[in-house]
């Protein structure tokens, strides 16, 4: 009886079988040596024994996940801690952060998503993204300067329309996702924190002037706590670290807008 678990666990007991050997009688032709009663009795009870153990080893679950209630175990600075990352939602953006450092980088990896999301190219979405992650203090100039930014000038010359559309048959990619976060600051109810993130952005389609490319780049947020949950006072981008691009090939238009239009994104904890 074979009592590998389903958790790595070693076997119990050897092969969970007992076999007993007697001497040879010295008479090859005298009677078979009869086993006594209280042998029989001490073997069925040590199978019984590894048998009841072996069921326990099967029957064990694994350890609990971490939560918030629990130290996380020691992780090197870009993998993720275990805290279950927040419930709440405001206009689409994740919202409701710890008021610590890993609550500030938590929110700085959302806010860095929904800000390098394809919604900011649409004015009414825009507006919706910065009152949702900016502080009340620097709402208008922040909205102010996305508005400046995201002109329709810029849409025209990427190939969308006024409201941030792709034209018939292309689908426009813009989307951020990040790979570690970094906090160069915190005290006095502000974090001052750096999102390392990988970005992909452009049109899929054959007549395309803009195919979709990857880039690398870091995002930096400047953060206040309003008395319930962090906001942006400022922001800022610069290009890398980048990695050596790798051998792999090169997928096609359709293949890119499928995968964008199937693959959700994700809420990001620290």
């Amino acid at each position: 009886m074979s009592t590998d678990d389903q958790y790595g666990g070693g076997e119990v007991g050897g092969t969970g079988q007992t076999r007993t050997r007697f001497p040879e009688p010295s008479d090859p032709y005298a009677p078979p040596r009869r086993t006594s009663r209280g042998l029989v009795t001490v073997v069925g009870v040590v199978v019984l024994l590894i048998a009841a153990i072996a069921f326990a080893n099967q029957s064990r679950t694994p350890e609990d996940p971490p939560t918030a209630d629990k130290a996380p175990t020691t992780t090197n600075p870009t993998a993720a801690t275990g805290i279950a990352p927040v419930d709440g939602k405001s206009s689409g953006v994740p919202s409701g952060f710890p008021q610590d450092q890993q609550g500030a980088q938590s929110a700085a990896s959302n806010y860095a998503v929904a800000l390098g999301s394809d919604g900011m190219f649409n004015p009414a979405r825009r507006r919706a993204i910065v009152n949702a992650v900016a502080d009340a203090g620097t709402r208008t100039t922040l909205q102010s300067g996305f508005d400046a930014d995201y002109s329709p000038g810029l849409l025209a010359q990427i190939g969308l329309t006024k409201d941030g559309l792709a034209p018939t048959g292309s689908t426009f990619v813009s989307r951020t996702v990040p790979a570690g976060t970094k906090v160069t600051a915190f005290a006095n109810g502000t974090a001052s924190v750096e999102v390392w993130c990988i970005g992909m952005f452009g049109l899929t389609g054959e007549k395309s002037t803009r195919p979709v490319t990857s880039g690398w780049f870091t995002i930096s947020l400047k953060l206040t706590w309003n008395g319930s949950d962090w906001k942006v006072l400022e922001t800022a981008q610069k290009d890398g670290p980048t990695p050596v691009t790798g051998d792999d090939p090169v997928s096609n238009s359709d293949e890119i807008g499928r995968a964008v239009t199937e693959f959700g994104g994700f809420t990001y904890a620290r």
